[in-house]
């Protein structure tokens, strides 16, 4: 059972980050909500899919931590309804379920969520994926901040198609060849053929490369439109 230790908030100076937790065991809402405001988070809450969609659209999180099974709107169905609304897309978003079969867990990270906590989990760890996924965000977004990146992301529109800029962010979220065929609907040999040749036009020599561009790619799916 998910248990932690009260303790002073942190700094209050540092920027308060806003979290929506989706969640239809309110006990377990809770507690996690309890965990985060101790931590210095601004933590609203809600019971199932339909009304986390009418909160994040009244006002937009920094964070969604989100249960897949829940009634009226289940996860899965919120998600797809947020990577469909360009205002919303870019939120992160954390699957929290006590489901642990792994076709569930690919068609979840597939369908764009960025990071998948199973019940039960520790404070550290509920905490550990929160700043996590906050900090890879943040590091985006300055990262776009700098001077250079409105040339690379030009550059980027200039050189890859609608196609490979979807293979190349699913390569970012860490899916596998077989992961993006299942998704894309196609052949493992030919997501294969997509990636040799993001790499040939990227001038990317490595996975490491790659994954680089993959984050300016995500960027600018989400500026497309």
């Amino acid at each position: 059972m998910l248990s932690f230790q009260a303790e002073s908030p942190k700094n209050k100076e540092a920027v308060i980050y806003s979290i929506l937790i989706i969640e239809d065991n309110r006990s377990y809402c809770n507690v996690m909500k309890t965990i985060l405001q101790m931590e210095g988070f601004d933590v609203r809450v809600a019971y199932n899919g339909q009304s986390g969609l009418c909160k994040l659209r009244d006002k937009r999180p920094d964070l969604i931590l989100c249960d897949v099974m829940m009634p009226i709107m289940d996860g899965h169905s919120l998600l797809e309804a947020l990577k469909d609304d360009k205002a919303l897309g870019d939120i992160p978003f954390i699957f929290v379920t006590a489901m642990d079969e792994r076709a569930d867990i690919r068609r979840g990270m597939s369908a764009g969520a960025d990071d998948y906590l199973p019940k039960p989990f520790s404070a550290d760890e509920l905490l550990a994926a929160v700043n996590g996924r906050l900090s890879r965000h943040e590091r985006i977004h300055q990262y776009f901040r700098t001077s250079g990146s409105q040339k690379e992301y030009t550059a980027l529109c200039e050189k890859i198609t609608k196609r490979e800029r979807e293979v190349l962010r699913m390569v970012g979220h860490g899916h596998t060849s077989r992961d993006i065929a299942e998704r894309l609907g196609v052949c493992i040999k030919t997501v294969e053929v997509h990636r040799a040749n993001l790499m040939n036009k990227l001038d990317a020599g490595n996975a490491a490369a790659l994954a680089r561009w993959a984050v300016i790619a995500e960027q600018a799916e989400n500026k497309s439109g």
